[in-house]
């Protein structure tokens, strides 16, 4: 099979190709990455998925013209039995294609591909023509369905999945999590609230801030203050976001307890490192991965009360308090500074059956195997397999 995206640099668009191309060459297939190439070519090729230089990156329509045929030759010769697209320039180009040689063409579809006017409509509508429509959470499967409604039948929820060789609290050394402690400037037995930043455009940062302003003018709270460092992890190139999150860290007075960071390249440290991880977000498709990588590692998890992030935990009421693995919570301050203050009055033992759970949860139902079952029967039905 093929997978067309425009470039291999980092990302989710190409991170999420790497993932199928190393989950389907594990039971023998040819799995082929069309793409111009980029950053993560070397771990495409170490996980065994096979790199095709492609202009995948045009959108210049006499150059995805172009590109039609070139892709039309590229699946006779690598006699290519389906074609994935997981962008919108290449999914044009792979629409034409698959259409002229009747290849069974899938589609990724993300929650943002439902916004915007009608010219962005119009564009966006392209990845919602697949024999197959991979949604990336239930909320945007029924975004795809209230847009168009004919491709209610073709639509697959394959909300993501975590590599659980990869993250796995036993796999890390405690030397990684020293250094990323290190990296946040937290002591030996301060314990670590992390927050995905985001975005500029988010300002989850600023939920934080004020929870922990709340949660300071409450006397009950004050000691679970004073043990915990919150770092708010800022990983978007470019200095104006770090400045505005540092200038609202000062202004809070709350340099003490708080300070702007990132996650760092040891992800799985990171996580393990962290007595909860904050995912909040006004943009209902961020932050599913982050959910899942950290309930793989035991680590508590906050995310909003809607969206992908939300659907990757299990929490009341949907679930009995003793099968919670993270809190949904409103992102206001008042909300999240009571879902913080519960997460940080775990004691040692709830913290431990919470982790247990959560690592069993994604095992279970998140894991890498379980995304490439899902995304195998989204291909299959492409291929009108029975």
């Amino acid at each position: 099979m093929l997978q067309i995206v425009p470039d291999l640099e980092p990302g989710p668009v190409a991170r999420a190709a790497i993932d199928i191309a190393s989950a389907l060459s594990r039971v023998g297939a040819n799995a082929l990455v069309a793409s111009r190439g980029g950053a993560l070519v070397s771990e495409l090729q170490a996980k065994g998925g096979v790199f095709t230089r492609f202009p995948a990156d045009a959108r210049n329509p006499v150059s995805m013209a172009l590109n039609v045929r070139r892709l039309t030759q590229l699946i006779k010769s690598e006699r290519v039995d389906i074609v994935h697209a997981r962008s919108r320039a290449p999914a044009w180009v792979a629409y034409g294609a698959t259409r002229l040689i009747k290849t069974p063409f899938v589609t990724s579809f993300q929650g943002f591909y439902a916004r915007g006017g009608p010219l962005a409509l119009r564009y966006n509508s392209i990845m919602a023509r697949g024999d197959s429509i991979i949604a990336d959470s239930a909320h945007t499967a029924d975004l795809i369905v209230n847009l168009y409604p004919a491709a209610k039948a073709r639509v697959h929820v394959v909300l993501g999945g975590v590599d659980c060789r990869v993250f796995v609290p036993k796999a890390v050394a405690p030397a990684r999590v020293q250094a990323v402690r290190r990296l946040w400037g937290a002591a030996p037995d301060e314990r670590v609230v992390l927050l995905a930043a985001g975005a500029r455009a988010s300002s989850s940062y600023k939920s934080l801030i004020e929870a922990v302003l709340r949660l300071a003018s409450q006397d009950a709270a004050a000691t679970l203050l004073r043990e915990a460092k919150f770092i708010i992890a800022c990983d978007e190139p470019g200095a104006a976001f770090a400045k505005e999150i540092d200038a609202a860290i000062a202004k809070a007075g709350l340099q003490s307890v708080m300070r702007r960071s990132e996650i760092g390249p040891d992800r799985a440290a990171a996580l393990l490192a962290a007595s909860a991880v904050v995912a909040l977000s006004t943009n209902p498709d961020a932050f599913a991965g982050l959910a899942l990588e950290a309930q793989a590692m035991g680590a508590p998890v906050i995310v909003g009360a809607s969206g992908a992030a939300s659907e990757t935990i299990l929490a009341p009421p949907g679930v009995d308090e003793t099968a919670r693995t993270g809190w949904r919570t409103l992102p206001d301050e008042r909300a999240l500074a009571h879902a913080l203050s519960e997460t940080l009055s775990l004691g040692a033992t709830a913290r431990d059956r919470l982790s247990l759970r959560a690592r069993a949860h994604i095992e279970s139902q998140f894991s890498i195997e379980m995304l490439r079952s899902q995304t195998l029967s989204a291909y299959a039905a492409a291929r009108g397999d029975g």
